[in-house]
């Protein structure tokens, strides 16, 4: 037998035997329990690596395809689960070194050849050797051939990135592991010379390659998104480790400071002293150098790697004794980049925009890092270092400056963070710095706008701090009046430079903001006014003036009475200066005759912008500090009192020395220009409207005049459709923007305005709002996340606002324009026939708004004589319009005559049906409220969708009529409708089109939106009836007609008369179901709530539902005998049952019926039940996560399980928990959908556990204990362990006393010691974290708050601790981490609200969970870089509250505790003095440690002082510190005041 086996290995070491006879030997032996060769498993493997070894070595060439068949065989038997199970029985099989050597030759090979197609067996090879420990060791025990792995493997994933090929997982994989290999290895090493020499020679280039590729690499779909999520993340976090570990260890900072301070401190050592050291940042520097990579990448690479090696540099090495050194590293580094040339005398514009952009954020990372580690400090660089700093940071302002890049937002951010360093950085610049970044800086793409306006906030905050604006605004005026760079300058505030204008101006001195002003007046007067005219530029700069002069007018804080007097005086001659100096000489210029080709001139447009602008401002000021400061005197108030009465009203009133006729000749010049000169107009109108008001008469036709004016001003510019967003900023309105400005100043003003607008202009406001509402979707889809204003937003606002419902003439006419709308949208052929109800709806002629008239004082002097007869007849006329309408309707939906709409139509209408459901309809006139219910209803009833058109959009428009109907119906005049539609009729109308339309809908039953449809019309109908109900009014009659025409259909084609069931229509016998169902449950609850004096009416309404339950029995039994075999049943059945139920059981209110249960219910619907019920207990376990469905079969279980008689079977209570537990376990269940139906689930249990015998509760306890079994889990049945811990909690939500709460109880540390040993099972695997150990902590705390004063051994309450300190906390997805944290707090609190007791004697096990509880979220609460998603963050902050609420009720109700009181201190500051707390986080846990410290006596003060580390005792000093200052200083202060 022994020469058999020995045969075959000779032959696998034959010549003779061909390759492919030895690769199936070799199979054969391998797989085979027959060959029982000694040492097999070696022998084979020796075999194969020495035939690779062979062919590698050139001793044996073999053919390509062997070769890929030797590297298949030992990758199977090294993957193979015979190999595994031999090492894990502990017996040695090795491979030789020279296998690793093979590897990494092949490996170079696919590198240098640039084809990976055949390198995916090697690297499972690979794999597999480096994920097994004693196969690993070829790799492990020669480091440098781990480090030529490495450094192949990064090269190939270099190259793959690099392609256009789509990424693979396997070659990320294998890389992941080998980087943590190496970072194993690495940690080992003694020697950090070598390790850095290792590192920097084999491993630099191609990490930092590496790391930029996969960074910068745009994912496709094609890519695996395993590498694109989680792999590309976690090998960038290892490259870095394995820098930082590698090049910055503690004892190379001697190497690194010795060569970075050779300059200033190693001038007079000899030269060789040089040969012993290690150089390591030349060393650095030499690796970044042209050889990385190629030179498309090189810069881009060298960019992003510098930001890096810096940031791990002073990770390792930033203290306050060591900031020069890192001062030097940023110095060299940045020599590095390519920013560095340029400071070279004749080099200049080397780099691309591209370039520019990938420099400069390297730049500004490296600036970052310096700011936020604290590097610079001014003093020591200026008193012991001669400005070294001072000096590297001035040429890199002179720099950035010479070449502007403010087309790069990385460029306003490194100037912003050196002007956060030192303004005197960028001080001598300062007029090149207000030039480029802001004044003549074209940042109009908002990326780039949002750091400028951070930069110049940034100066403004400086200067206003040192108090040197008007120094600021004396350069800003400077450059201003030199000669524009572009011939279209940009605003100089926009919206967020003048909110942090109005900051400054607020706490700055008032004056220094007049010597601003001043100075801009007095260079207005002198400079530009005498040469502004027929000049472009200086146009240009006296629109720049006056805009600064705007926004500071504007913005400084007002005159009051408090003001001290000099102020006031300045101010005035200011005021006087302005309107004599600037205003006057404009407005001579302006009113000068001109030809039409003159009016169009640049020059004069900005003019005319720059003057009105002016005067505006001047006039807006001037009132205010009239209104506000009684010592200040108005240069117009002379020239206004001695004007006579008449001409109160005119611009002299306003502006003292302009005429009314010359004001009109620059009104009419400044109504031409569509731009910030028309918009000042229209603000002096409305500014001219408020005075008028405040006046005690006010002139009504004056007040009229001006709001149509405003009106009319802008009525051509919008009536063209043409507009772009507007930023606010008055002196930067253009063409396009002014439609935007003119209907914001319109909107904004609506309140003031709308008594003087006649109803002419109240339409067309009414119009242009639906307009704009109708293009607003499509706008606000289209526009930036910028905070700019749009036609579209502003409407979108106004219609959200309460505005608008207390505007009733606008409310009024926005709604007829919106019915005019959806009659324009009906087809060309039924659009001109005035029959038609939207036609009628919409008419002009019918003073629809005239009820709203009656109640008020009309406005046109035109109407006032009208007398209150006529106003009655034509309300009345409105109300027999609404009621023909309404008569039409009824009439069109008996006939069956509905329009037909194409899907665009449909689409039209669901867009328009999107703007009624903007509008507040519970706040509708009766007469709107009706008008809009007719809308809603004849499209509901009176038209068809064509058969082309999807019916998910039918759908959609059937579900949101309903929708706003039931909307209407609960406003407060929704019964206005009943005064011209019987009930009765709305309700047929809107079930006959329904059915009919049902017919559509056969193949959408299954889908979400024909559910939210059947929703709709369920709730719709619900309302109705119990409005009928309330009304109280034809109550019988309305129901009564109702209920005959239900029973009359049938769920056919929608015909109600039908008297067979041959076209029987699913989609129609659900809706139909749903009317019984909704008519039966209003009326039952009706029956209940009524008081005895009225048992009389029961008989009626019965009377009148028993043909209703009949016809609902019929069509349910049919419909449970037509649905098809082995599919579920459809979702409308099940209400439909549990309502007829509940009819049934409460129909014999009079009767005692539990006495006798067959007299209650007919022994056929008895049947119908139970076959209903053991139908849903068949489809329960298979619903998965049909929501939906389970809520409601849990609804008819409820109801069912509460009447024992009808159960068929003595055991239904086990066998409802049986299939409950099977639902439970199934694999569409997540802790997500069982907490939505939890309350369900909890009804059905309180149902079955109270009526099953005690029999039946312990075999539901046998149940239970059953799937706590540990086996489970082995077993890899997770979700039976699931369903078991969820049924136990169930169990606790549910009353049980007698036997069955003894025998609960009793079985409750049986309970306990499995929930411990599941955890314990459960935590060994991330993924059953979220499945088992959440629910088991949720199950724990209710346990132990149920079981208060019943668990009296404290050995099963100390079995939660062990639940505990299992449980991980770390490295968790962040709502695990959420869910685990909460359930480990709740177990806590539950122990120390509910067992005090055990609490004391296992005292170290609490503060030892309670400690995993701080500790863990002082880790996820530190400060991050990036905070990353503000809904984590909320998170965190809500754990950080969960710990200050336990520490504040330790130390308010656990007295005994007090003794623990520095043990809890002294960990606290332990984890505290580690890491850095956000704020916020720290808010929460500094407050409940406070109460801690309460609890301290001065013993424990000293103790803590004396035994804490020196570091955590500092921690320690600054808190107790803290503490005696804010907490303890506030309670003393509230126990002095404290009765």
């Amino acid at each position: 037998m022994a020469a058999i086996y020995s045969g075959i290995y000779l032959k696998l070491k034959s010549a003779k035997t061909s390759w492919e006879d030895k690769l199936k030997l070799a199979r054969f032996a391998w797989i085979s329990h027959q060959c029982v060769l000694p040492n097999k498993e070696q022998v084979l493997l020796d075999w194969v690596t020495q035939a690779l070894v062979s062919n590698y070595n050139k001793k044996h060439e073999l053919e390509d395809e062997v070769v890929e068949k030797l590297w298949a065989y030992l990758d199977n038997v090294i993957h193979s689960k015979r190999l595994q199970d031999l090492l894990k029985s502990g017996k040695t099989v090795g491979l030789s070194f020279s296998v690793a050597e093979i590897i990494n030759k092949r490996l170079s090979e696919a590198y240098s050849e640039k084809t990976q197609q055949n390198i995916g067996t090697v690297l499972s090879c690979s794999s597999g050797i480096l994920s097994t420990p004693s196969l690993s060791i070829i790799y492990t025990a020669k480091c440098e051939l781990l480090v030529d792995l490495l450094s192949k493997l990064s090269k190939l994933a270099c190259q793959q990135l690099a392609s256009d090929d789509a990424v693979g997982s396997q070659l990320f994989n294998v890389l992941h592991l080998t980087f943590a290999q190496y970072l194993l290895i690495q940690r080992q090493q003694a020697n950090p010379n070598r390790v850095f020499g290792r590192l920097t020679s084999h491993l630099l280039q191609p990490c930092l390659l590496l790391r930029h590729l996969l960074t910068v690499r745009s994912w496709t779909q094609a890519d695996d998104n395993h590498v694109c999520q989680h792999l590309s993340r976690e090998i960038r976090s290892q490259i870095e480790t394995l820098l930082h570990a590698g090049l910055f260890q503690p004892e190379l900072f001697s190497s690194y400071k010795e060569e970075l301070l050779s300059e200033q401190e190693s001038q007079g050592k000899k030269k060789g002293a040089w040969k012993t050291l290690l150089l390591p940042v030349n060393t650095v520097q030499t690796k970044l150098g042209s050889d990385l990579c190629e030179p498309a990448l090189h810069g881009a690479v060298v960019a992003g790697s510098v930001s890096l090696l810096y940031k791990l540099f002073l990770d390792s090495y930033c203290k306050a004794e060591n900031y020069l050194v890192c001062f030097h590293m940023l110095s060299r580094l940045f020599g590095c980049l390519r920013l560095s040339d340029l400071q070279e005398e004749g080099k200049s514009d080397l780099l691309f925009p591209v370039d520019w952009s990938v420099e400069l954020f390297a730049l500004e990372q490296l600036l970052s890092l310096v700011l936020s580690n604290d590097i610079y400090n001014v003093a020591s660089d200026r008193i012991r270092h001669k400005e070294v700093q001072f000096g590297f940071y001035r040429k890199l302002a002179q720099l950035l400056l010479t070449h502007s890049q403010a087309s790069i937002p990385a460029w306003f951010r490194c100037l912003k963070l050196l002007m956060s360093l030192n303004h005197l950085i960028v001080e001598p610049d300062l007029d090149d710095l207000v030039s480029s970044a802001w004044i003549d800086a074209e940042a109009s793409e908002p990326r780039t706008k949002k750091p400028q306006e951070v930069l110049i906030s940034t100066i403004f905050h400086i200067y206003s701090k040192l108090r040197q604006f008007p120094r600021l605004f004396e350069e800003v005026l400077t450059v201003i009046c030199r000669p524009a760079v572009d011939e279209l300058r940009p605003p100089v505030f926009s919206a967020g430079l003048t909110a942090k204008l109005r900051e400054c101006l607020l706490e700055l001195p008032p004056n220094q903001i007049l010597d601003i002003l001043c100075l801009f007046v007095e260079k207005c007067q002198t400079l530009i006014i005498p040469a502004v005219e027929g000049s472009v530029d200086m146009a240009l700069k006296l629109m720049s003036v006056c805009s600064v002069l705007h926004a500071f007018l504007f913005n400084m804080r007002s005159l009051d009475d408090v003001t001290p007097s000099p102020v006031v005086l300045r101010t005035q001659r200011l005021m006087a200066n302005i309107q004599k100096g600037i205003i006057l000489p404009l407005m001579e210029l302006l009113q000068a005759p001109r030809s039409e080709g003159e009016k169009s001139e640049l020059w004069l447009r900005k003019a005319s912008d720059a003057a009105l602008l002016l005067v505006y401002t001047w006039v807006e000021v001037d009132a205010l500090f009239g209104v506000s400061c009684s010592k200040y005197v108005s240069p117009a108030a002379e020239t206004a009192v001695t004007e006579p009465a008449a001409r109160h009203w005119g611009v002299s009133a306003f502006l003292p020395g302009v005429k009314d006729q010359s004001w009109r000749r620059v009104m009419e010049l400044a109504s031409s220009f569509a731009s910030t000169s028309k918009y000042c107009l229209e603000l002096l109108t409305l500014q001219k409207v408020k005075m008028m008001l405040m006046q005690t008469e006010a002139d009504l036709q004056a007040l009229q005049h001006a709001a149509a004016f405003i009106l009319e001003s802008g009525r051509s510019t919008m009536s063209r459709g043409e507009s772009e967003p507007w930023d606010g900023d008055i002196s930067a309105i253009t063409e396009l923007s002014y439609p935007t400005a003119h209907w914001h100043l319109i909107m904004s003003n609506l309140t003031i305005l709308l008594p003087y607008i006649s109803l002419k202009d109240v339409e067309y406001i009414a119009k242009v709002l639906l307009e704009t509402l109708m293009l607003a979707e499509a706008q606000e889809a289209a526009t930036d996340q910028e905070p700019s204003i749009s036609i579209a937003k502003i409407s979108l606002g106004f219609i959200h606002s309460s505005l608008l419902p207390e505007m009733r003439v606008l409310h009024c006419a926005f709604l007829t324009h919106l019915i005019y709308q959806f009659a324009v949208v009906l087809p060309t052929a039924t659009r001109d026939s005035v029959d038609l109800p939207l036609q009628q709806l919409s008419v002009t002629n019918i003073p629809w708004h005239e009820e709203i008239m009656a109640s008020c004082k009309t406005v046109d002097p035109l109407e006032v004589p009208s007398e209150n007869k006529v106003q009655k007849d034509e309300l009345s006329l409105s109300w027999k319009t609404l009621e023909k309408v309404a008569q039409c309707i009824v009439l069109l939906a008996k006939n069956g005559c509905p329009v037909i709409l194409k899907e665009r139509q449909l689409q039209r209408c669901l867009d328009l049906l999107e703007i009624v459901s903007l509008l507040k309809l519970d706040s509708f006139l009766p007469s709107d409220c009706t008008r809009c219910f007719l809308v809603l209803l004849s499209l509901l009833v009176n038209t068809r969708a064509s058969v082309s058109c999807s019916k998910l959009l039918l759908l959609k428009v059937l579900s949101t009529c309903l929708h706003l109907l039931r909307c209407l119906q609960a406003g407060r005049n929704s019964s206005s409708v009943l005064k011209v539609l019987h009930a009765s009729d709305v309700l047929e109308a809107v079930m006959t089109s329904q059915l009919t339309a049902c017919k559509f809908f056969t193949d959408v039953l299954t889908g979400p939106d024909w559910a939210q449809y059947v929703q709709e019309a369920q709730e719709f109908l619900e309302n109705f009836l119990q409005m009928i109900i309330e009304r109280r009014q034809s109550v019988k009659l309305n129901l009564e007609k109702f209920m005959s025409f239900l029973v009359s259909c049938r769920p056919d084609t929608g015909a109600a008369k039908s008297i067979d069931w041959k076209n029987w229509n699913p989609a129609a016998e659900q809706l139909l179901l749903t009317a019984f169902t909704t008519l039966c449950h209003v009326v039952t609850l009706h029956l209940q709530q009524l008081p005895e004096k009225k048992l009389h009416s029961v008989d009626v309404f019965c009377a009148l539902l028993e043909p209703v339950v009949l016809q609902m029995v019929r069509t349910v039994e049919h419909g449970l005998q037509s649905s098809t075999p082995n599919q579920p049943l459809p979702v409308a059945f099940i209400p439909s049952v549990t309502t007829l139920l509940k009819a049934d059981l409460s129909h014999p209110v009079k009767k005692d019926w539990q006495k006798e249960p067959s007299g209650f219910l007919k022994r056929p619907r008895v049947k119908l039940y139970q076959e209903f019920y053991s139908q849903i207990l068949k489809e329960l376990p298979c619903a998965g996560s049909n929501l939906q469905f389970l809520q409601l079969a849990l609804q008819f279980l409820t109801v069912f399980c509460s009447v024992p008689e009808l159960c068929p079977e003595r055991e239904t209570g086990l066998m409802v928990v049986f299939a409950i537990k099977k639902l439970l376990s199934g694999p569409a269940i997540t802790t997500q959908v069982i907490r939505s139906m939890e309350m369900e689930l909890t009804e059905v249990l309180v149902q079955v556990l109270g009526n099953c015998s005690d029999e039946e509760f312990y075999a539901i306890m046998r149940l239970v204990l059953q799937g706590l079994e540990v086996r489970n889990i082995w077993q890899q049945k997770a979700k039976e362990v699931l369903s078991a811990v969820t049924l136990t909690k169930l169990l606790l939500s549910c009353p049980l006393s007698g036997d069955k709460g003894k025998a609960f109880w009793f079985a409750s540390p049986q309970i306990i010691t499995a929930l411990a040993l599941q955890t314990k099972e459960a935590c060994q695997d991330q993924a059953l974290i979220s499945i088992i150990a959440i629910p088991i902590l949720e199950t724990v705390a209710a346990l132990l708050r149920q079981g208060e004063g019943i668990l009296v051994n404290p050995h099963h309450v100390s079995l939660a601790f062990s639940i505990l300190l299992t449980v991980p906390l770390d490295h968790l997805k962040t709502e695990d981490y959420h869910g685990v944290f909460l359930g480990v707090h709740e177990v806590l609190f539950s122990i120390v609200q509910c067992h005090p007791k055990v609490l004391l004697k296992a005292a170290p096990s609490f503060l030892s969970s309670f400690h995993r509880l701080v500790v863990s979220v002082m880790h996820e609460g530190r400060q991050k870089g990036d905070r990353g998603n503000m809904d984590e963050f909320e998170m965190i902050l809500k754990c950080a509250h969960l710990v200050e609420r336990m520490y504040t009720y330790i130390a308010a109700e656990m007295e005994d505790f007090t003794v623990f009181s520095a043990f809890i201190v002294a960990h606290y500051v332990t984890e505290l003095q580690k890491v850095t707390l956000h704020p916020a986080v720290k808010t929460h846990l500094t407050e409940g440690i406070y109460h801690i410290l309460d609890l301290c006596i001065e013993r424990d003060i000293k103790f803590l002082n004396a035994s804490l580390p020196a570091g955590v005792r500092q921690v320690f000093k600054d808190l107790y510190n803290d503490y005696n200052h804010y907490h303890k200083a506030k309670k003393q202060g509230e126990e002095k005041y404290t009765a």
